[in-house]
């Protein structure tokens, strides 16, 4: 019976990452070579739902580094459609609508992390020296 806790996790794992890829629970368990009852017990446990979250976050921040890789791509297509007179005028003016967007959003960002950069300095207990 020592063994069956390693065992047990080990197929909770499976069964996290079966969640992950699979389209329903139904198919989830079957990958995971449990029953679905199995697998609808072990969601309610804090451990299980605990990795699973973790899973899901891991997961998603994969997903957004490849957003991220990709703006480079996205930008120029954006400009590319801006610019281009073949491009039905309405496009144009929301991919340049889009840019200005962005543009602003961007410098809305960079103003809130300085101000908040100013802020953390300002309650930030001074540094001793001496120790």
């Amino acid at each position: 019976m020592s063994g069956h806790g390693t065992k047990f996790n080990r197929k909770m794992e499976v069964a996290v990452a079966a969640l992950l890829t699979q389209k329903n629970q139904e198919e989830a368990a079957r990958v995971a070579g449990i029953s679905l009852a199995t697998l609808v017990r072990w969601q309610r446990l804090p451990e299980f739902k605990k990795a699973f979250r973790e899973a899901r976050r891991a997961v998603h921040g994969q997903a957004i580094a490849r957003l991220q890789q990709a703006t480079s791509a996205a930008v120029s297509t954006l400009l590319k459609v801006m610019v281009d007179p073949a491009t039905p005028a309405s496009t144009r003016v929301r991919a340049a609508d889009s840019v200005l967007n962005h543009s602003a959003k961007s410098i809305e960002l960079e103003d809130i992390e300085a101000r908040v950069a100013e802020l953390e300095s300002a309650v930030a207990p001074p540094m001793s020296s001496g120790r």
